[in-house]
C-alpha cells in the first residue's frame, strides 16, 4: 500500500511472516497433491483441526517445561476471558480430536494427514518463521512397529518425491514414560556433578526437564550431555524389543539411517521411537521432518490409553520446501559410500 501522507508508513507483512504471490504457489500446492498420494494410498485420510485451541491443551499435551510452551506461544484471551493459542504444533490437536468424537470407536489404528498454517513466536532467520506451513500424519491405535517403519518411509518417500535432495535420517528410542523418568534421574544426578560447566538456561532447567540439555548449542553443555549416560542404553527389554524391530523392517526396506542417542526432540510427549530428517544443504536449520510415538498422549488429554505416533514436515517456504535442489518426482539419490542400507 502506498502512504497517503509524508509521515505515513506503507503497511508490510508482520516480521516473520511472507506472501506467496502468483507464481510462487504452485510447488507449494504441488506438495499438497503429493502428500494426497503418498498418504491416502496406505490408508491415511485427510482432516483438519482449528488454526487455535485452548491454551491448556498445548500445556498439558506439548509439556509446561518446553520452549514451545514456555516461550514461543501466541496466546491471547477472547471476549469471554478463555486463554487460546495459536497452534505451535498438529499432534495435540488431533489428539484432543480422536478423544472428542469418540474415535477410539472406530476400527484401528486411526490414520490421518494434514496441512496448514502454524505459528511459534520465535526470532525470524533464515528457513524459520512464525508462521510457517507443515505436513504431517498420525496414526493413533496401535503399537505395532511396523507402524512406525511404515510412518518413516511414507515421509522418506514424500521428501524425496518433493525433491528435498539427499537426507539423513536420525533414529533414536526413548522408551515409555517410566523408562525416562528414571532415566531423568539419573541424567539429573549426573548434570549436577557438572553443574559449573553447564549453560544458565540449562542449569534452571534441571529439575524441570534434564532432557532438554540436549537440544543445547552451548559447547560446555554440548561436552556435558556427550559423556552423560545415554536414554537407549536404558531401555527396558519390551522397549528394546520393540525398537530392535523397527530397525530390522527399516533394514529390510532398504532404508540407511544413523542411531543417535542424542536424540530426544522437543516436546514431552514422545515415547519409543523418535526420528527426525536432516539436510546438510539447510545449514542450521537442517531438520526437514520428524516425528515419533506418543503412546501417553491421548490419555493425557482425557481420553483412553491409546498407542499413536505420527511425523510433521516443515520447512515450506514460498516455492516449496526449502532446500529442494531437484523437481518434484525426482529419483532417490545414489547410495552413499558406507552407509548401513541404500539411502533414502
Amino acid at each position: 500500500m502506498a502512504a497517503t501522507d509524508a509521515g505515513e508508513r506503507s503497511l508490510r507483512a508482520p516480521r516473520g511472516t511472507f506472501d506467496v504471490l502468483p507464481g510462487e504457489g504452485a510447488p507449494r500446492r504441488e506438495l499438497g497433491r503429493l502428500a494426497e498420494k503418498v498418504l491416502e494410498r496406505a490408508g491415511y485420510g485427510y482432516a483438519e483441526t482449528p488454526a487455535f485451541e485452548s491454551t491448556e491443551l498445548f500445556a498439558r499435551g506439548v509439556g509446561e517445561a518446553t520452549d514451545i510452551v514456555q516461550k514461543e506461544m501466541f496466546s491471547f484471551e477472547d471476549q469471554g476471558g478463555r486463554s487460546l493459542t495459536l497452534r505451535p504444533e498438529g499432534t495435540a490437536g488431533f489428539c484432543r480430536a480422536y478423544v472428542e468424537h469418540g474415535m477410539h470407536k472406530r476400527p484401528q489404528p486411526v490414520k490421518l494427514w494434514y496441512q496448514g498454517p502454524f505459528f511459534r513466536h520465535e526470532a525470524p532467520q533464515a528457513g524459520r518463521f512464525r508462521q510457517f506451513a507443515q505436513i504431517g500424519a498420525e496414526a493413533l491405535g496401535s503399537d505395532d512397529p511396523s507402524l512406525d517403519a511404515e510412518a518413516i518411509l511414507l515421509l522418506a518417500e514424500l521428501l524425496r518425491r518433493a525433491g528435498v535432495g539427499e537426507v539423513r535420517l536420525r533414529l533414536s528410542s526413548l522408551g515409555t514414560a517410566a523408562t525416562r523418568r528414571a532415566y531423568a534421574d539419573e541424567l539429573r544426578a549426573f548434570m549436577r556433578a557438572r553443574e559449573d560447566e553447564l549453560s544458565d538456561e540449562v542449569r534452571a532447567r534441571i529439575d524441570l526437564n534434564p532432557l532438554r540439555a540436549f537440544d543445547s548449542a552451548h559447547p560446555g553443555t554440548r561436552a556435558v550431555v556427550a559423556e552423560a549416560p545415554k536414554l537407549v542404553e536404558r531401555l527396558a527389554p519390551e522397549d528394546a524389543e520393540h525398537f530392535a524391530t523397527v530397525r530390522a523392517l527399516l533394514d529390510d526396506a532398504g532404508t540407511d539411517y544413523e542411531i543417535d542417542p542424542l536424540l530426544v526432540r522437543g516436546l514431552d510427549y514422545y515415547t519409543r521411537t523418535v526420528f527426525e530428517f536432516t539436510s546438510d544443504a539447510l545449514g542450521a536449520q537442517s531438520g526437514v521432518g520428524g516425528g515419533g510415538r506418543y503412546d501417553g498422549l491421548v490419555e493425557r488429554l482425557g481420553g483412553p490409553a491409546t498407542p499413536a505416533g505420527g511425523w510433521a514436515a516443515g520447512g515450506v517456504g514460498r516455492r516449496g520446501w526449502s532446500g529442494s535442489c531437484s523437481p518434484p518426482e525426482a529419483e532417490a539419490p545414489k547410495r552413499r559410500p558406507g552407509s548401513r542400507r541404500a539411502s533414502l
